[in-house]
């Protein structure tokens, strides 16, 4: 018997790569749902898109929701489409949390009204716990929520709306606090991703050779995309409705330490310039996990050496400007 896993954001960075995963693991029996909206590009999936059932879908329209959970039926639904840059959030915080609070409702309702009893994986985020302590690291699940943006503060809401579907519907939700994950595909406007992508441009010649940059001092702790993916898999298999889990890498640096990385994978002398746009309203500064409980539940460790996924992130944005070259 077919089993449906529904992907809300499939064509986004981590929605993408869970698709790739799931369809590396040759299962027949498994056939993979995903949303999109009609402005929705496609390039993450194009390599796929003929194996996945694509649906049209607006989060913030209930009714819209409701026919897709009826029409799919899912049997497992990872729930990873949202407003995720912290920086829009600041300039856009209404939307933020409108898309990713009221959108898991919609979600949520869907799945109630369509009497099914799925799992459900919600992606809340390490950004809830804010600006923690020296003495508070590594972060725990029961550490103290303090948000430093409308982005944290609308993934607190999707975090306690997890809790309170499970509690008062017994909808079978386990929540993920994922620390920073990176790779291939990565969104442009991401630390990382924006690094990587301004390197590909000095070295196309399309950008002077000076690097923009916000706060370089921050603490991160980094996982590669592909094993972020792999741990939402073994979490709807392994762990247990009703609680919350840490997933993060097991390579901790400052991003400018990160930067440095980087810049030592180009032959390109670089200059490197503070972007006051670049720099939050408010910051969250130390980001080092404990991932204790997840790893006892599951046996994940991170496998890809974090020099291997700047390196395929940093090619991801070379070819995308070789390609550009070529289509001139």
């Amino acid at each position: 018997m077919k089993k449906n896993v529904l992907i809300t954001g499939i064509t986004g960075f981590v929605g993408s790569h869970l698709a790739d995963y799931i369809f590396s693991l040759n299962d027949g029996n498994i056939e993979i749902h995903g949303t999109r909206r009609w402005r929705s590009p496609v390039e993450n999936i194009e390599h796929i898109i003929e194996k996945i059932q694509l649906h049209y879908c607006e989060l913030l329209d209930a009714k819209s929701v409701q026919d897709l959970i009826a029409s799919v039926r899912p049997d497992i639904i990872f729930h990873l489409a949202a407003q995720s840059y912290v920086m829009t959030s600041f300039s856009a915080p209404v939307n933020t949390l409108e898309t990713n609070i009221c959108g898991t409702v919609n979600l949520l309702e869907a799945v109630r009204y369509a009497k099914i009893d799925p799992v459900i994986h919600i992606c809340s985020s390490s950004e809830v716990y804010g600006q923690v302590r020296e003495n508070e690291v590594p972060i725990r699940e029961s550490q103290l929520f303090r948000p430093a943006s409308p982005y944290a503060v609308s993934k607190v809401g999707e975090d306690m709306l997890a809790f309170q579907y499970g509690l008062s519907y017994g909808l079978r939700i386990i929540t993920t606090r994922m620390f920073t994950h990176t790779g291939p595909r990565r969104g442009e406007v991401f630390v990382t991703s924006a690094f990587a992508r301004q390197i590909a441009r000095i070295e196309a010649g399309i950008q002077e050779p000076v690097l923009k940059v916000g706060n370089l001092e921050s603490v991160r702790t980094f996982a590669d995309v592909r094993d972020t993916v792999r741990a939402y898999w073994l979490l709807v298999h392994k762990c247990k409705p009703g609680e919350v889990y840490n997933i993060g890498g097991s390579v901790s640096m400052t991003v400018g330490d990160m930067l440095n990385k980087l810049l030592s994978m180009t032959d390109k002398k670089i200059a490197i310039k503070v972007d006051p746009a670049l720099l939050r309203p408010s910051d969250v500064t130390l980001q080092i996990p404990d991932c204790a409980k997840f790893r006892q539940a599951t046996g994940w460790e991170p496998e890809i050496p974090f020099e291997k996924t700047l390196k395929d992130l940093l090619d991801f944005w070379r070819d995308y400007y070789a390609r550009r070259k070529k289509r001139a």
